[in-house]
């Protein structure tokens, strides 16, 4: 019985054999290949997949173990965002998160290295290194961006510390650097609006609307960069702003500075020339001593001045004319056109010291004054006498800020009524009752002294002459002063009103040192033709062309807008 079950038994494992045997063939033989292959494939599939699981688990256990310092909003922290008359955001609190390195944590500090190099191709990675081999906690970049954050966490590295923090944001840049000015690390103003609406910016929740104009600033700008091109100027500054509320729409100074990289400015360069700077301005004070003859009825525009001699001496100084073709008879109204020296020393004497100071202190010009921002110069104070009195009245040995230079010429301008500049937009549909300090007439006989000055072939400053706009304006070009001593370098200045049938924008503009140009092309603006090269290194050449370039680009939108 035993041997007929083996029996049995080894023939039925001889028939799966002989079947096996039978059935085998090439295709057999291939298929079972390709079965054998896809069982491969599958597994391989599922080690794959099961790796993926793994990297996502460990990117999420990375995310965890990367620390994460989330710092608590207070109120103290938050700072009110300030924008343009338009609504357009110049300054702005936001959430950000920093990334750093704790080095003492890195395990392996070679990979890390490579790791970070392909997260962060542009960074000097031998700072980087350095400090990696150190023990010091580092940032690697604050405000990192969305992308660079996730794949920095997806290190896995618990040597990486992430921490959330508020930010101020300035969406411009640089555009606005000297009006916004800076906060520091604890988030406290220490410049410009940033500093001087402190308060305001801690406690409000509104915003703060500045009455400057974003592309006024951009176009404006872009002329003064432009100029230091041309002319290869250390500084400059413009200043345009609205002769009957005294709103600052645009205010700029250059060199600037980009307010998101939160450096310390402590170069002179840097300084606000347009309020901080203060400067002997030259000519551009004649206007004053013009319309103070006006005011105290000592001349009219057709008072005659007989004689005007070419050099006077006052004490052990000799005064002369810029422009020895300057006729000796001039009316007093061509004395300003003309912009002669020894005629507006004749003026201020008719004028007198004491009448022409204190016109002089009525329009703002002689003392510091109050402003939006606490970055203001202090006009430098002196003795007056009969000296004085006479380069005073052309603009020498006295000085004021381009600030004051534009209040003064505003109040000249509007009829007389006195304003105070402001960068703070005037929200208020209530006409405020302002304060008469000067003749409408007196306004109107400046003014059109002023036009005649850009409009006529006499004047200095034709290249202003603007088709449609009625410029008006006055030159002034005025040595600088190194330590008690008067150099070559020159401060070139140019005021413009305009329309001066009615006025409503100041617009001034301030080169410092500018140098003379051998390829700059001038396309006169009263006549046909050009001329190559500056044949001198005055207002009537530097600034006086850039003015010009500056109304052509934005009178457009002041036309539309204002």
């Amino acid at each position: 019985m035993k041997s007929l079950q083996k029996m049995t038994k080894y023939k039925k494992k001889n028939l799966i054999l002989e079947d096996y045997e039978e059935k085998f063939s090439y295709n057999d033989a291939k298929n079972q290949i390709s079965i054998s292959f896809n069982r491969v494939a599958f597994v391989f599939f599922i080690f794959v997949t099961l790796t993926i699981i793994f990297s996502i688990k460990s990117g999420h256990f990375g995310f965890k173990n990367a620390s994460v310092k989330q710092l608590n909003i207070k109120k103290k922290d938050y700072r009110a965002t300030i924008t343009d008359r338009n609504g357009n955001i110049l300054a702005k609190t936001i959430n950000i998160i920093n990334a750093g390195i704790n080095p003492n944590l890195v395990i392996d500090k070679k990979k890390i290295i490579l790791n970070l190099k392909l997260i962060f191709p542009k960074k000097n990675f031998k700072t980087i290194e350095k400090k990696i081999y150190g023990k010091k906690f580092f940032y690697i970049e604050k405000q990192i961006s969305q992308e660079k954050l996730e794949k920095l966490i997806l290190l896995g590295d618990k040597s990486i510390i992430t921490e959330e923090k508020i930010s101020r944001v300035y969406p411009h840049g640089d555009l606005f650097s000297h009006i916004l000015g800076q906060i520091d690390d604890d988030n406290n103003g220490i410049s410009g609006i940033e500093k001087y609406f402190d308060h305001e910016l801690r406690s409000e929740k509104n915003p703060i609307r500045l009455s400057v104009d974003t592309d006024l600033q951009y176009l404006i700008r872009k002329e003064l960069i432009k100029a230091k091109e041309i002319f290869q100027n250390v500084g400059s500054a413009a200043i345009l702003m609205n002769v009957n509320t005294g709103e600052i729409l645009s205010m700029i100074s250059l060199p600037d500075f980009d307010l998101n990289k939160r450096e310390k400015i402590d170069d002179i360069k840097y300084i606000n020339r347009a309020t901080k700077g203060v400067y002997e301005l030259g000519s551009v004070f004649k206007t004053f001593t013009y319309a103070a003859g006006l005011h105290e009825k000592v001349i009219q525009p057709e008072t005659e001045f007989k004689d005007l001699k070419k050099k006077i001496r006052c004490g052990k100084n000799t005064i002369g004319e810029y422009d020895n073709k300057i006729p000796k008879d001039l009316t007093a109204e061509q004395i300003l056109i003309r912009s002669g020296n020894i005629g507006s020393v004749r003026i201020g004497q008719k004028v007198g010291v004491k009448k022409l100071k204190s016109f002089l202190e009525n329009i703002g010009v002689l003392k510091k004054i109050n402003f939006d921002i606490q970055e203001v110069g202090s006009p430098i104070e002196f003795k007056w006498g009969k000296c004085k009195l006479a380069t005073a009245s052309f603009g020498h040995g006295i000085t004021t800020t381009p600030l004051q230079l534009a209040k003064g010429y505003s109040i000249i301008s509007n009829g007389g009524f006195y304003i105070d500049p402001t960068l703070i937009k005037n929200n208020s549909n209530k006409s405020t009752k302002k304060k008469r300090i000067l003749k409408k007439e007196l306004s109107q006989k400046v003014n059109t002294a002023l036009r005649k000055i850009v409009s006529s072939e006499e004047g200095t400053a034709e290249q202003a002459n603007v088709p449609g706009y009625e410029v008006g304006g006055k030159t002034g070009t005025a040595q600088k002063l190194y330590q008690g001593v008067y150099s070559k370098a020159k401060i070139n200045t140019f005021v413009a009103i305009f329309p001066t049938s009615k006025p409503k924008f100041v617009l001034v503009t301030l080169l410092d040192e500018p140098k003379i140009s051998k390829e700059y092309v001038y396309n006169y603006r009263n006549k046909k033709g050009s001329y190559k090269g500056t044949p001198f290194n005055t207002a009537g050449w530097t600034t006086v062309e850039i003015a010009g370039k500056i109304i052509e680009k934005i009178g457009p939108i002041l036309a539309t807008k204002y």
